[in-house]
Parts: C-alpha cells; sequence; structure tokens
C-alpha cells in the first residue's frame, strides 16, 4: 500500500501540508481535491521521487510499477502507435532482448524470450494500444501519423495513452480530462472503474470524481485528509462541518435560498420534458451543494445586458466549414434571450465549428447568419488565452475596457474572480492557465453580453471556480451556448441539449444521462456492415422518417398544449406566492389589529402552495408522458 506517515512538505518557505498521514490500500482509487497551490501536484513529485519531504516519510513497494503522464511531448517522427506501446517498458525490454536473440541465433533463450512476452500479453499489445487510443478519440489512420503531426493538445492525449499502457501497480493523473472532450471522458472513466490497481487523481471535474473515485483527498489548511466514499459523500461531509461554524452557517442559509429561488422560478418556465427533468434534478443537487462552498474565494454575477434584442441571433440553412471541407449543412437556428443550449455530439463533428459560426470568427460558405444590431457577445475559447498582454495586469486589462471607471469598481469586480490586493497589479505573463482562464472570464463577465458561446470554459478551473460559474450563469439575462466535457456545468445550465452529428444540428432527444448510451449505440453502428449503414441511411428512409416524424408531432400537440398552459398558470401563481411572502415577511402584519388580515393571507398561502404542488405534479407527469411518447415513436 501507498503509506504517508506524518509527511510535511513546503515549497521553498511555504507550507503546502504537515504531519499528512494516511494509507491508500491497492485497488483504491483516490481522488486529490483542494484549491489550486494547496499542494496537489507537489503530491505527486513527492510520491515520484522528484521532491523530499521535509518531515515525515512517504512509502509503497519497491516493485511497485507507477504510470503517469509525461507533461512534454518531444518532436517525434514515429508513428503514434509506436509511441503508445513505449508506455509498456517491459514489453519494449523482451521486444529488444528477442531481436538480440535472434541476431545471435540463440534458440534456448529465444524460446525462454518468446514465454516471458506471451506471459505478458504481449502479442495484443498493439491492439491495447489501438484501442486507447481510439477511445482517447484518435482514428485508425491517425495510429500511423507521426507524433509531430499532432497539435499540442493531441499530443497530452498520447501522453495519456502511453501513461494508461503501462501495466501499472500505481496511477498517477493530473487533470486528465483538460485536453479530452465529453465523450474521451466518458470512455476514461469506464477504462479508470475497470483499472486494477491503485489510482492518484487530481481532478476539478465532480461528475468525473463521482464515477470514478472511492476515497477523496482533501487539502486544504494545510492539512491533508482521506474522506471514504466519491466527491458527492465528501462534500456533504464538509458542508456539516461548515455549517457548525457560525459565520459560515449564515452564509449557507442566503447561498441555499439564493438557489431555492432559483429552482422554484424554473420550475415554471422549462418546457423540455426529460431535459427540464434532468435540470430540475441538477439545479435541486446545487440547492443541496452549495453550503459546501460558502467559503470559496470566488463569488461574481453577470450584470443585466443593456439591451436583449429578440432574436439576438439566427442561422437560416447555413453551411459552414473550411476550405473545400464541408462540416455542417443545413443549419436552422434561432437564439434568443433566456436560451440556455448545450451542445453534444463526437469529436470532430462540428461543435466548436458552430460556436466560431456562431461567434462570426467564421463565414458560413452558405445560408445566412443574421445578428441583431444590438447583439453583444461573449466569446470564451482557448485560444483567448493567448491574447492576453503578458506585460499587463488584471487591472490593466480591465482598464483597457473601461479608462473612465473607478479603479475600486475595477479592483472589486476583479476580487470576485480572485485577482485580490497584489494580484491585481501583477503582470499575467506568469499566471497559471486557470488564473488565465478566470482573467478571460473576469473580462468577458465585465462587458454585458447578451449572448455567451463558452467552449470548454472550464479547462484549467478548479472546482470553486466551476461551482461560482455555474451559480452565476443561473441569473444570467441573455442567452448561453455552451461546449463542455463538464457534465455538471451542463447540467446546471443547459435546458436544451442539442446534437452536432453527420454535418446536421438537431434537438437532442433525451437527458445528458442517455447521451453515453447514443455513443455506445453510434460505436455499435459504425461496425455494421457498409451495406446495411447504406439501407438505413438512403433516401427513401428518411423521408419516411420526416414523415412518421410529422405524424408524432400532430399526435402529442394536445399534451404540449396542456404542459404550456399549466407553465402559463404556475408562473402567475409563483408571482402571487412571492407577493404574499414579501406581506407575510412585514412585521406589521402580526400586529392584533391586523389577525383578520393575517388569517386571510395564511389562509390563502396555504392553498395557494396545494394548489402549485398539485399543479406541478401533473406537469412533471405530463412532461414524462410527452418522454415517453417521444421514446416510443423514435424506437
Amino acid at each position: 500500500m501507498l503509506q504517508f506517515d506524518d509527511v510535511t512538505l513546503r515549497r521553498g518557505a511555504r507550507l503546502l501540508f504537515e504531519q499528512a498521514g494516511f494509507q491508500v490500500h491497492p485497488g483504491q482509487r483516490v481522488g486529490i481535491t483542494g484549491a489550486n497551490g494547496t499542494g496537489k501536484s507537489s503530491l505527486f513529485a513527492l510520491v515520484l521521487g522528484e521532491l523530499h519531504a521535509d518531515a515525515g516519510d512517504c512509502r509503497y513497494p519497491a516493485d511497485w510499477v507507477i504510470a503517469h503522464v509525461a507533461q512534454e511531448t518531444p518532436t517525434d517522427e514515429r508513428a503514434a502507435i509506436e509511441y503508445v506501446l513505449d508506455g509498456d517498458a517491459e514489453l519494449r525490454e523482451v521486444q529488444g532482448a528477442l531481436a538480440e536473440a535472434e541476431r545471435q541465433d540463440a534458440g534456448e533463450r529465444l524460446a525462454v524470450l518468446h514465454g516471458r512476452f506471451d506471459a505478458i500479453d504481449g502479442y495484443a499489445a498493439r491492439s491495447r494500444a489501438g484501442q486507447l487510443l481510439h477511445g482517447l478519440g484518435f482514428s485508425s489512420a491517425d495510429e500511423e501519423r507521426p507524433v509531430s503531426a499532432f497539435s499540442g493538445g493531441w499530443r497530452m492525449r498520447l501522453n495519456l495513452a502511453q501513461a494508461l499502457m503501462c501495466r501499472s501497480d500505481l496511477l498517477l493523473l493530473d487533470e486528465p480530462t483538460n485536453h479530452l472532450d465529453l465523450d474521451a471522458v466518458i470512455w476514461l472513466e469506464g477504462w479508470l472503474r475497470a483499472y486494477p490497481g491503485t489510482l492518484l487523481l487530481i481532478s476539478h471535474d465532480r461528475d468525473f470524481l463521482d464515477s470514478v473515485s472511492t476515497h477523496i483527498l482533501h487539502l486544504e489548511q494545510q492539512r491533508a485528509t482521506l474522506y471514504a466514499g466519491n466527491y458527492s459523500a465528501f462534500e456533504r461531509v464538509r458542508a456539516e462541518r461548515l455549517a457548525n461554524q457560525q459565520s459560515e452557517y449564515e452564509k449557507q442559509q442566503r447561498e441555499i435560498a439564493h438557489m431555492h429561488a432559483f429552482v422554484d422560478r424554473f420550475r415554471a418556465k422549462a418546457t423540455k420534458a426529460r431535459q427540464a427533468q434532468s435540470r430540475l434534478k441538477a439545479l435541486q443537487r446545487m440547492e443541496q451543494i452549495a453550503p459546501a462552498h460558502v467559503d470559496s474565494p470566488f463569488h461574481f454575477g453577470f450584470r443585466s445586458p443593456d439591451k436583449a434584442p429578440d432574436p439576438l441571433l439566427r442561422l437560416d440553412k447555413v453551411a459552414a466549414g473550411y476550405g473545400d471541407t464541408r462540416i455542417l449543412s443545413g443549419v436552422n437556428l434561432s437564439l434568443s434571450p433566456g436560451d440556455r443550449l448545450g451542445l453534444l455530439g463526437p469529436n470532430g463533428a462540428g461543435k466548436s465549428t458552430l460556436i466560431k459560426l456562431l461567434a462570426g470568427t467564421l463565414q458560413a460558405q452558405a445560408g445566412e447568419r443574421a445578428a441583431a444590431r444590438d447583439l453583444e457577445l461573449g466569446y470564451f475559447a482557448q485560444h483567448q488565452l493567448e491574447q492576453l498582454r503578458a506585460d499587463q495586469s488584471p487591472l490593466e486589462h480591465l482598464m483597457r475596457l473601461d479608462p473612465q471607471a473607478r479603479e475600486q469598481d475595477l479592483r472589486d469586480h476583479l476580487g470576485g474572480f480572485g485577482f485580490a490586493g497584489d494580484q491585481a497589479l501583477m503582470p499575467s505573463g506568469p499566471f497559471s492557465g486557470g488564473e488565465k482562464s478566470r482573467l478571460v472570464l473576469a473580462l468577458l463577465v465585465y462587458q454585458r453580453p447578451n449572448l455567451l458561446l463558452l467552449d470548454e470554459p472550464t479547462n484549467h478551473l478548479d472546482l470553486e471556480m466551476r461551482q461560482a460559474l455555474a451559480v452565476a450563469l443561473q441569473d444570467f439575462a441573455g442567452a448561453v451556448v455552451l461546449v463542455s466535457h463538464d457534465r455538471h456545468l451542463l447540467r446546471v445550465t443547459a435546458d436544451r441539449l442539442v446534437l452536432v452529428h453527420d454535418g446536421r444540428v438537431d434537438d437532442f432527444p433525451g437527458s445528458l444521462d442517455d447521451y453515453p448510451g447514443w455513443l455506445a449505440e453510434q460505436n455499435r453502428q459504425a461496425r455494421v456492415s457498409p451495406k446495411e449503414t447504406a439501407s438505413v441511411t438512403s433516401a427513401a428512409a428518411r423521408k419516411d422518417r420526416k414523415r412518421q416524424e410529422a405524424e408524432q408531432r400532430r399526435q402529442l400537440q394536445p399534451l404540449r398544449n396542456r404542459i404550456s398552459a399549466a407553465e402559463a398558470t404556475l408562473v402567475q401563481l409563483h408571482s402571487r406566492q412571492e407577493q404574499l411572502q414579501e406581506s407575510l415577511a412585514d412585521p406589521a402584519i402580526y400586529a392584533d389589529a391586523n389577525k383578520a388580515q393575517l388569517k386571510a393571507l395564511l389562509l390563502e398561502k396555504a392553498e395557494l402552495d396545494s394548489r402549485c404542488e398539485t399543479l406541478e405534479m401533473q406537469w412533471l407527469q405530463d412532461c414524462e408522458e410527452l418522454e415517453n411518447l417521444q421514446v416510443g415513436g423514435a424506437g
């Protein structure tokens, strides 16, 4: 097992953690969490022997094979699959020894080595490497491309594949999802759950930690504490501990009240059956986890846009691509204030292409992109991190946007993104990836956009900042289009899931939890013979499917009308509920002279609460019925 005995670790004069004592047993999968700078990566360096403890001891069996992801990728001309195979050091050792024995014509030595090669499953190694590459988003043709032909993000995927190729006893993964899309994240989750060794995982992806981890090691206030269970279990324990501190308890109550109010508002606005129910559950989950994050240093909100034209942006029969290559065709999309779209689709299907098209950085090859005159775009993409002025501080970046603003107002804004005190005055060049992402978000929020286009905004952000972003998006008055491998952010942000696939952009019929199954089905169909695939996608089949869909829409219209009527009524009822709450919050109503009025208000509130509950239950049942009919029709 991995044993920490009263370990104290410093980096220079700064104490990271002290007297850390815990045990990680074989087969356990430990998620390591904590704010940036608390020592997560340094703990890895300690395990790898790159750092030495200032006190105490870190021990594990001498024969353990340790795998970790290299941070640098050499400019290598070898094929990608050969680079991945290098991850199995014993395999390469035996292959080298076999080649030498063949040159020496050493028959007995060859027999021994072939036996060893079989014992380490060497004959299946190339297939195993190919499966790793496929799972991480590489095509069959990519296997033979030289490493040097891939971009930086794809080289990091190759490094990850190389680490997974190692038949290790202990696997160290530091933010493995940063360079992955949602499809690859889902695949990696399954791979890690089946991994037989011991796993230490640094991640800021809540759903990923929940799915993979059996334990959480949390670094906080120079302490390292090991908790049993996944990340959700850890949050509950931490929330209970914080609630014992009166000041934190009071902040928890305010945070819960804020989220509770939003959940109630959403109940009356939701329109899409399964996704509405999925998001309602996600928002209720946010209500539960809010207490665990009340001590976060990040608190900000989107200021109301100056104008809110409707529609903000429209795509009409648009086609887009690069050069002679067409990626998307026949795209029809209209965005209005309050819309919340989450984009799904396999790697390379065109999600980022669609975002660039909406942003206006990519011109349509056909059709029309019509933007409102008062459209104010807020576009977050990874390349914008590189456009920051390295010699300028966060404050100077903000002053360039608004030269007339008071310095204190700008500092207050930056403080919500973690740039307080002297950090607001430091040049941004040496900032970490997370700090740069926070600065770009701070600049974007300040400009009061009415349409947010967010392309993987959580890369490099820690859990606390992700939570702050999720909360801030709840109150944003404009429209949001989101691409993210962070399923928690997708769940609590998106009302509508849009699938980018096969050159088309359509509504995804299910919820986010249905997406892994859809992906698995796509992979299964990809293995079907070309003849069968051709028959499924024939023009006649497409025409028949459209006819069936039109008939289904006609049959479902009465149910949709009932859902819409219930939603309209709930808006009115919730409005009256808020008025009653305000009346009952007035101390004067409890005076003896107002007893009759108080009794009438309380009676009305009880009747109204009962009516809302009944109507909400009927709404949910209707939504579920609609979803079941839609799924049945699709089948």
